[in-house]
């Protein structure tokens, strides 16, 4: 019997953080109206000439440089042609033989903690095209999103399995998050994939016909259509049929991916140096500058989280997956709190309140500095961990200072081991059938006990100088 392998390769569209549009002054606003962020350029009017943004090109060559790519000194814009009703001037500002960014590679950690490297043959700037919708049988045409500045990344076909290839994309994507070059947002298709997939048996040497699925926007949505499009190739040559070099589409509804249209080669864009723009050169000086100013970026935040911080690799890898959490974690941790303690109050207790109300990190009212005090109230003595749980939600959802809630209800934690005595020796005479089976040797009863003693003190005693104070207590009436 056969076997199959698969060989991946992605292409990522990432939208450049840029307040203006690549190539013109048109604002990257996301109106809620349609063609309202449309200029003479952004709409092809005949005489309209490009102009480069700056500021998209240091965001593109800042991709490069978090990707390990070389950078090129002289790279040049091409024309892409071809013919869609959201793309007015019949072709695409892009970059096709001389790309901006080449030869760089990710490092990412997969799901059973290893690491894997895969190669960046590219990351070429370009313009994105407007958003069509088919309504019935008509198609509007939404220009808002044309000429936005795009840096697309492509790797080399290295990759086997779905798994692998989520892996790196979320590593990607916290990447140039955390690199400012995006923000990331995939429900508004600023990181967007498409993938190239086809599959050989194993041992030989030449690769399947390649399938492209375009426009995904999901990391689920990208394991899925890859899980489906292996198996369904490998049914296709198994059975003695043959792979169509297309592009298909995925539909998440039913979980399966269709074709689109029959592949475009290069050839067929008919690509040419676009006359209006000129060489784009990037100087040493500009590079140098634009090296300097990189951020911390995951390699580097993984290091220091576990190596200098304690974490595990596994909170490291949530943290850096989450480039907002992490900034609020390493902010906690500045403003003085145990880096450790502040990594469980924040992915668990922080987490799962986000988890039971659906609310998301933007929404939630808990500040670094109120987590702060939370934590030294609990190291004070002030508050038990208990105690400091049991106000963890009203922290999050409505923004009240630890402080300001304990002294309002009176939660303070009793320490006066004297006054804790006094509790202890009294529920213990209003227990004095479960003290006699705990006397007696059934020691399960303990814990009943504690809860009691605690139930008394209304919850605000020590429960350290609870469990002390009633060990010693118990052993003087066993030993008499």
């Amino acid at each position: 019997m056969s076997l199959y392998e698969a060989t991946i390769g992605l292409e990522v569209h990432c939208q450049l953080l840029t307040k203006k549009k690549i190539f013109s002054n048109a604002p990257v606003a996301r109106s809620k109206e349609p063609n309202l962020d449309v200029d003479v350029v952004a709409a092809g009017m005949p005489g309209s000439l490009p102009v480069i943004n700056r500021r998209a090109i240091e965001l593109a060559i800042r991709a490069g440089l978090a990707c390990n790519c070389q950078i090129r000194p002289v790279s040049r814009f091409a024309r892409k042609n071809y013919f869609y009703p959201d793309l007015p001037k019949g072709y695409q500002i892009s970059q096709f033989d001389e790309p901006l960014c080449f030869d760089g590679f990710v490092e990412f950690r997969l799901p059973n903690g290893s690491f894997r490297r895969v190669g960046i043959e590219r990351i070429h700037v370009e313009e994105d095209a407007g958003k069509s919708s088919h309504l019935g049988g008509s198609t509007l045409v939404d220009l808002n999103r044309a000429g936005v500045g795009l840096a697309e990344i492509v790797t080399r076909p290295e990759m086997k399995t779905p798994p692998e290839a989520s892996a790196y994309l979320k590593s990607l994507h916290a990447t140039l998050i955390h690199a400012g070059v995006s923000d990331g947002n995939l429900e508004e298709g600023n990181f967007r994939c498409d993938v190239n997939i086809s599959v050989r048996q194993v041992g030989a040497k030449e690769f399947g016909t390649r399938v492209e699925v375009k426009n995904l926007n999901s990391f689920r949505f990208v394991e899925k259509a890859l899980e489906y499009e292996i198996a369904r190739q490998i049914g296709l040559v198994s059975g003695g049929g043959r792979v169509v070099r297309e592009t298909r589409g995925w539909d998440s509804a039913v979980g399966k991916t269709y074709s689109q249209r029959l592949k475009e080669e290069a050839d067929d864009y008919r690509y040419f140096p676009d006359p209006d723009l000129p060489p784009l050169r990037v100087s040493a000086e500009w590079l140098n500058k634009i090296r300097a100013s990189m951020p911390e970026l995951p390699d580097q935040i993984r290091k220091r989280f576990c190596d200098e911080w304690g974490l595990s690799p596994e909170e490291a890898e949530t943290f850096i997956q989450d480039p907002e959490l992490c900034a609020f974690f390493q902010h906690t941790v500045k403003l003085g709190a145990p880096a450790r303690m502040a990594s469980s109050w924040i992915l668990t207790e922080l987490g799962g309140v986000m988890g039971r109300t659906g609310i998301k990190f933007s929404q939630q009212k808990l500040s670094a500095e109120s987590l702060v005090e939370l934590i030294s109230l609990i190291e004070s003595g002030t508050l038990s961990g208990r105690m400091a749980k049991d106000l963890f939600s009203e922290l999050v959802l409505e923004g009240h200072r630890p402080r300001d809630l304990v002294e309002s209800r009176g939660l303070q934690q009793l320490n006066d081991t004297a006054a804790i005595q006094a509790i202890i020796e009294n529920t213990l005479k209003e227990n004095d059938s479960t003290l006699q089976e705990y006397l007696s040797g059934k020691e399960k009863v303990y814990g009943y006990l504690v809860g009691q003693i605690m139930k008394a003190s209304k919850g605000i005693a020590s429960p350290e100088i609870v469990n002390q104070a009633l060990k010693a207590i118990l052993s003087k009436k066993k030993g008499s």
